[in-house]
């Protein structure tokens, strides 16, 4: 049922104001420039963000021996990997709404360059972090990560709201499968990479240098994004705008398909969080893998994202395509039960092998399901406020983030207590996405070029 204030269509909507789109003959997405500095400048990124993130997670899970040794004295081994995963999202829900703001108010080119910039700073932090982890410890790294996820907060809305000022609307679902796929291609490389670290160097700090020097090529390449004017240059900060400002929770209560975008995106990330953990857990407490087999099991969930991206933004050539979104829903909570299955060695019936063609397919789903839920958030808003729009998906995003951490942590607790399996967590994995798969159609749109 349609909201009586739902905006209308794409294709009947004018055309972005010329403050707001670049002015020249925009080219074709396969031959500009810009689009695969901007692409390739988040792959570089992406992967820092991943090799940091999956080091500190593999020293948050507890192996099979360490938990087995602990019950043996009557003491537990915790999992903190949800505190990992809060201390993440905290930098997020704080400074989304104030980089909303900026990146309209700004340029958006401008603001991709200048946080990219500060990764270089943060991956240095973080260098030196690990050099004296043995006298900060676990609590002090979690400081560095805030700082990551502050830098990552700044970066994610110009990121995704100048594609839209950038390219053609026709364009946005296949480039949202290219930048989703460099996206998940780096999330391969960056846990592989940070489980090969884990398991195989002495001096973790050392290939952590390798990250400052990855984030010095992302500014190097984030100069060759297209300069965009602001969107509302000279925009007054008000109080609500390091929140959520009343004008955009109008945008969004007026389409219901914006609304329902928002929610379902917000929903997605809670599922991953549980999901990413639950892989660890598994593959670690549950399966006794090392760090490498650990970090092998998580990235295969990421080598089919990158298919389903791009299978997704071919299929939605042009439009939002319900169609793709229940296919790839009903894949990923298919994908989810079978990881569930209990039975066979350590009481988990795919086992290791099992489990990567599974874990590949649910990635093939993952990504066919999110490229037109993430088309819908930024082409539906005005043009003025879809820097903010980005801002406040990544605020509900975020929350959803924490909120799995935390459903994660309290269900951890009381399948120990029941005596359950770690691979039980993706039974509440598939209860988070069973009503998504169930009841969700974006409405089919043509997107205007």
């Amino acid at each position: 049922m349609t909201h009586p204030n739902q905006s209308t269509p794409l294709q009947e909507q004018p055309p972005l104001p010329s403050s707001t789109r670049v002015t020249e003959e925009l080219p074709p997405l396969t031959s500009d420039p810009s689009f695969w500095a901007m692409s390739l400048t988040q792959f570089l990124g992406a992967f820092n963000d991943n090799v940091f993130k999956q080091l500190l997670l593999l020293l948050a899970t507890p192996t099979a021996a360490a938990i087995a040794a602990a019950e043996l004295a009557g003491e537990s081994a915790p999992d903190r990997q949800s505190e990992a995963m809060i201390v993440f999202a905290a930098a997020f829900l704080i400074f989304s709404g104030f980089a909303g703001w900026l990146a309209d108010r700004t340029s958006k080119r401008t603001l991709i360059v200048a946080s990219k910039a500060a990764e270089i700073l943060v991956m240095a932090i973080g260098m030196v972090g690990f050099y004296f982890y043995d006298l900060i410890g676990f609590g002090g790294m979690l400081v560095v990560l805030f700082l990551m996820g502050v830098q990552s907060a700044f970066f994610g809305p110009p990121k995704y709201g100048i594609l839209p000022e950038t390219l053609r609307d026709s364009d946005l679902p296949r480039a949202n499968g290219i930048f989703l796929m460099f996206t998940f291609l780096a999330i391969i490389f960056g846990v592989v990479v940070a489980g090969l670290l884990k398991a195989y160097v002495d001096n973790v700090w050392l290939g952590s240098a390798v990250c400052v020097l990855i984030a010095v090529v992302g500014t190097m390449t984030a100069l060759g994004v297209r300069r965009v004017p602001p969107a509302t240059p000279g925009a007054p900060l008000g109080a609500e705008d390091l929140l959520v400002p009343r004008s955009l929770l109008r945008v969004v209560w007026s389409d219901r398909q914006l609304m329902l975008a928002v929610l379902v995106t917000s929903a997605f990330w809670m599922l991953g969080g549980v999901v990413q953990q639950s892989v660890n857990a598994l593959g670690k407490s549950q399966l006794g893998l090392g760090d490498a087999k650990t970090s092998l099991l998580a990235a295969m969930l990421g080598v089919g994202i990158p298919v389903g991206c791009v299978l997704g933004g071919y299929l939605s050539r042009g439009r939002i395509n319900p169609r793709v979104v229940v296919v790839g829903a009903s894949v990923l909570l298919v994908c989810l039960l079978l990881m569930a299955l209990r039975g066979g060695a350590n009481d988990h019936l795919l086992g290791f092998g099992g489990s990567i063609p599974v874990l590949v397919v649910m990635g093939i789903g993952t990504g066919m399901f999110i490229v037109p839920v993430q088309v819908s958030i930024q082409a539906l808003p005005p043009a003025d406020e879809k820097g903010r729009m980005i801002a406040l998906m990544n605020q509900c995003n975020w929350i959803g983030i924490v909120l799995g951490a935390i459903l994660f942590k309290v269900a951890l607790v009381t399948l120990d207590a029941a005596g359950q399996p770690r691979n039980t967590m993706f039974l509440v994995a598939a209860a988070i996405m069973l009503p998504v798969a169930l009841f969700y159609r974006p409405e089919e749109r043509s997107l205007s070029d």
